[in-house]
């Protein structure tokens, strides 16, 4: 007896997959070309978690899918050391680490590297973006491919450059977001343009496998180093397709292969009458009932998802799939029930004798029966004397595209951080603290959605010299003025004016504020220099809003320059407030203040000139005056105070300064009275007729008050 071919592999559900492999010659090509026995095949575990063990499985990846990697080069871990100082509090030492390291992706080139996950968060947006500071490199694999720069400096003349494998380097990865530790990474990885063929994905792995163009087509693959024969296997599986000779190689075939018709007699056999008819089933409990089938679910970036076919009729087994392809879940359901379906059609198994033309009957071939529906896989032929003897497999039918759902995604959102937007000014104080040193207030975000922060340097010198100043608070709502609102009186609500702004990003919100939530200080924001606060804000589309019922001129700031078109608005929530303390000898110079964000090609700076605002007492206010009989002219004003905004006592705001102290000029260039009470008398040789106009300034400990006006004669 001569064998065509022998060799069946798998169980149940596995058994057509690769059953009819070789001719003549059939053992031969079965073991040059796939290996003896069956070996493991590619898992799903093995995309999972990174390793970066010697020996690791790196896979050769088709379509897109993602891939954890293999860590094959690292630096030492760098620490640095930053102090964050309050006033009031104990100095608070951070210690962040760095890390420089290249992972290995794939043994066979790729077409890039779109997103990356840290610990399951987002590392890498889809527009290339990293959302921790540090710079990536990714090496496609090309046999022209030449060491990683970074590498190639620490190693010297032995660094290699893994030609024909695709890595990726980072340099100087921030590790403070994952507990100062390279994290576990995952990468999306684009290895081919779209998805691919099953039978292109044979060729590739397997040079000796022929494969005619098209086919079924699967997003993605990934097919472990080491174990052709199991991961080809997979391949057809997921292809409903089998492996069958073609001239001393081996070639995908599937049911829409041309068919030959057979004919179920007996055959005479030198003189003798021989006959080999059979029809023999498998017993149900040899196929599993139920089926459930891994696979990596583009819906679930390309995470782990899970199908399960159920088959009716007696049996308690289960049994379980990986198949590390992306498929969509209808897709993989639909494969699962195919693949359950097949294993219930393999029960049967029709033997045939057959004569001379037998031998034209190849393994992997698709006959029909003369009388019977439906078609058969050759599985095995035989030569028994002048007769031919084949086995036979029905092929199920194709099965009906299943609905399925991936389940709940909760996928990690891809934002991009952008530029920095910052805003820097000298403002009064927030709160009802006395400032002892003058203090900036810094509000910044990103011009994308997906900013969280950034470094600050502080230069007092010009930018000679920088200091650190920590880091920006949460991320701010700020714009600017489209339609600003005419100056009005800082005593009453305005009701009649309203200021329409532009956010920076649509997706910034403004919300109402009641009375109470507005004397609690909320909606506090810097519309150019003035301070306003806003009980209604009314969204009208594309990040314009119009805020009124307005609170002008709050903290002193009503004798500001008027509001234009195009001024800064800045909302002053606390959550986005960072502050800068400054020296006293700062006022009168100006300070330079610059952050660095992970979208920053180059830092955002700005520059603000000190003029003791924030350490500065309110104007004057109600100054009155009256010409006595003599014609003297009796000036009177109520002093303020940086510690008595909200008057909750009833009595005298407190004084807030070492001494009260007054500079009044009378006129222009006219003479300068100096009073430490808030009343002077002006004799009348030297009030005059008029109209003159008095300036009145309060003295604060570290600087003077805006002044207060008022117009006397006439």
């Amino acid at each position: 007896m001569a064998t065509l071919v022998l060799t069946t592999v798998g169980g149940a559900v596995a058994g057509p997959v690769g059953a009819a492999l070789g001719a003549l010659a059939g053992r031969r090509i079965d073991g040059a070309v796939l290996g003896r026995g069956r070996r493991e095949g590619p898992r799903l575990a093995e995309l999972r978690v990174q390793a970066s063990s010697y020996g690791a499985t790196i896979p050769k990846l088709f379509g897109t899918v993602r891939v954890a990697g293999t860590v094959i080069w690292s630096t030492d871990l760098t620490e640095s050391r930053a102090v964050t100082r309050a006033k009031g509090a104990p100095d608070v030492a951070r210690y962040s680490c760095r890390a420089s390291f290249a992972v290995l992706l794939s043994a066979r080139p790729i077409r890039g590297v779109a997103r990356v996950w840290a610990d399951g968060n987002l590392l890498r947006g889809a527009a290339g973006d990293l959302k921790a500071a540090g710079r990536m490199r990714v090496h496609l694999g090309g046999e022209a491919q030449r060491p990683d720069p970074l590498i190639a400096s620490a190693e010297g003349a032995m660094a290699p450059a893994h030609r024909g494998c695709a890595y990726v380097v980072f340099e100087d990865l921030a590790l403070a977001d994952f507990g100062n530790r390279i994290p576990s990474l995952s990468f999306e990885v684009e290895a081919d343009a779209g998805g691919i063929a099953v039978g292109a994905a044979a060729k590739a792995l397997a040079a000796e496998v022929d494969a005619a163009p098209g086919g079924a087509v699967l997003g993605g693959f990934a097919a472990g180093d080491g174990a052709v024969r199991a991961t080809l296997e997979l391949l057809a599986e997921a292809g409903d397709a089998w492996f069958a000779p073609a001239g001393g190689r081996v070639r995908l075939a599937g049911r829409d292969g041309a068919a030959m018709t057979l004919r179920d007699e007996a055959v005479a056999v030198a003189g003798a009458r021989a006959s080999r008819r059979s029809r023999s089933v498998a017993p149900v409990a040899s196929v599993p009932q139920v089926l459930t089938l891994g696979h990596y679910d583009p819906a679930r970036d390309y995470q782990a998802g899970v199908q399960r076919a159920v088959r009716a009729g007696a049996g308690t087994r289960e049994e379980r799939v990986e198949m590390p392809a992306v498929l969509p879940a209808p897709a993989a359901k639909t494969m699962a029930a195919a693949m359950l379906a097949r294993a219930e059609a393999g029960r049967t198994r029709r033997t045939l004798s057959l004569g001379i033309e037998g031998l034209a009957v190849v393994p992997g071939g698709l006959v029909t029966i003369a009388g019977e529906a439906g078609l058969w896989r050759v599985e095995a032929a035989t030569l028994e004397g002048w007769a031919t003897v084949v086995t036979l497999v029905p092929l199920a039918p194709v099965p009906p595209v299943r609905a399925a759902d991936p389940g709940r995604v909760v996928a990690s959102p891809d934002r991009v951080a952008g530029r920095t937007i910052l805003h820097i000014a000298e403002l009064p104080a927030l709160d009802d603290r006395l400032l002892e040193a003058p203090r900036l207030v810094v509000v910044a975000c990103g011009e994308g959605a997906g900013w969280r922060g950034a470094a600050l340097l502080v230069s007092a010198d010009g930018g000679a010299s920088w200091q650190e100043a920590g880091g920006t608070a949460a991320p701010g709502v700020v714009g600017s003025v489209e339609v600003p609102a005419p100056p009005a009186p800082a005593t009453l609500v305005d009701r009649h004016h309203a200021i329409v702004v532009r956010l920076t990003r649509a997706d910034l919100d403004l919300g109402d504020a009641d009375v109470r939530a507005l004397d609690a200080g909320a909606n506090l924001a810097l519309i150019g220099d003035e301070l306003v606060q806003f009980g209604r804000a009314t969204p009208l589309g594309e990040g314009r809003w119009r805020l009124s019922e307005l609170w002008r001129g709050r903290r002193g700031t009503e004798g500001v320059a008027a509001q234009r078109a195009g001024d800064r608005f800045v909302l002053l929530d606390p959550a986005s407030i960072r502050t800068i303390d400054l020296p006293a000898s700062a006022i009168g110079t100006s300070v330079a203040v610059m952050a660095s964000g992970i979208g920053d090609p180059e830092p955002a700076r700005v520059e603000v000139a000190i003029t003791g605002r924030s350490v500065a007492p309110p104007s004057p206010v109600s100054v009155r005056a009256d010409r006595a009989a003599d014609g003297a002219i009796r000036l009177r004003w109520t002093r303020r105070s940086r510690l008595g905004w909200r008057w909750l006592d009833g009595a005298d705001a407190p004084l807030g300064e070492e001494r009260e102290r007054y500079r009044v000029t009378l006129g222009e260039g006219g003479p300068t009275i100096e009073t430490d009470v808030p009343a002077i008398t002006v004799p009348a040789g030297q009030a005059g007729a008029g109209p003159w106009t008095v300036t009145i300034v309060q003295q604060g400990t570290l600087a003077g008050s805006p002044p207060a006006r008022i117009v006397v004669g006439g």
